[in-house]
Formats: structure tokens, C-alpha cells, sequence
């Protein structure tokens, strides 16, 4: 069974900064693409940012680019995505997903299999 586990969320002033972090077990990590995905409250879930398998290919969300770096550490099976910057308006619950199949990028929610649970994000003005 592969687990998803976000953690680094909390609540920050504008113009902050935060780590989230991504921990995934009981699957092949080093070949999954990975995605982070954000749902603010009255809001559909988007797409945030996403990295391929070998970290060589990375998106952005044209909201987040230049703000928000997505990275990962194969070694120890976590990815991480560094926010700085932080407006108000990124406040939002923000998700982690695995895709085991293609691990390829991707903003499409369905071509993940597997996500965490969020952990949430609060930037204050």
C-alpha cells in the first residue's frame, strides 16, 4: 500500500515563506511523477506544481512560477516544494499525489493514483 504524507503547512505573514514536504512509502518512489495540488476554501482543487521522475522536468502553475520551486530527494522518497512570497491569495489546503504509472508531469489530477491527506497553508495579509 503506498501512503502519501504531507507536513510543513502552517500560518505565515505575506511576502513569508514555507517548506512542504512530501514523504511517500510503500511504493517505487524513484520512478513516480509527483504533484502538489492546492483547494482554497468555495474553490475547485488546482494544479500547483509537478516534477517528473529523474527531477528533470518540472511545471508550474503560471500563479505560483517564479514564487514556488518544486524539487525532490529521491534518496529519502520526499518531495518537497520551497514557497516564497507568499500572497494571501495562496492560502488553500495543499495536496501531495503520486503518479506510479507514467511518472511523468502532469496537471491533470486523474493521472495521479495515489494522494495525502493536505496539509494546510494560511497566509495572512
Amino acid at each position: 500500500q503506498v501512503l502519501v504524507v504531507e507536513s510543513g503547512g502552517g500560518l505565515v505573514q505575506a511576502g513569508g515563506s514555507l517548506r512542504l514536504s512530501c514523504a511517500a512509502s510503500g511504493g517505487i518512489f524513484s520512478i513516480s511523477g509527483m504533484g502538489w495540488f492546492r483547494q482554497a476554501p468555495g474553490k475547485a482543487r488546482e494544479f500547483v506544481a509537478a516534477i517528473n521522475w529523474r527531477g528533470g522536468d518540472i511545471d508550474y502553475a503560471d500563479s505560483v512560477k517564479g514564487r514556488f520551486t518544486i524539487s525532490r530527494d529521491n534518496a529519502k522518497n520526499t518531495v518537497y516544494l520551497q514557497m516564497n512570497g507568499l500572497k494571501p491569495e495562496d492560502t488553500a489546503i495543499y495536496y501531495c499525489a503520486a503518479d506510479l504509472r507514467y511518472g511523468t508531469t502532469s496537471r491533470h489530477e486523474y493521472e495521479y493514483n495515489y494522494w495525502g491527506q493536505g496539509t494546510q497553508v494560511t497566509v495572512s495579509s
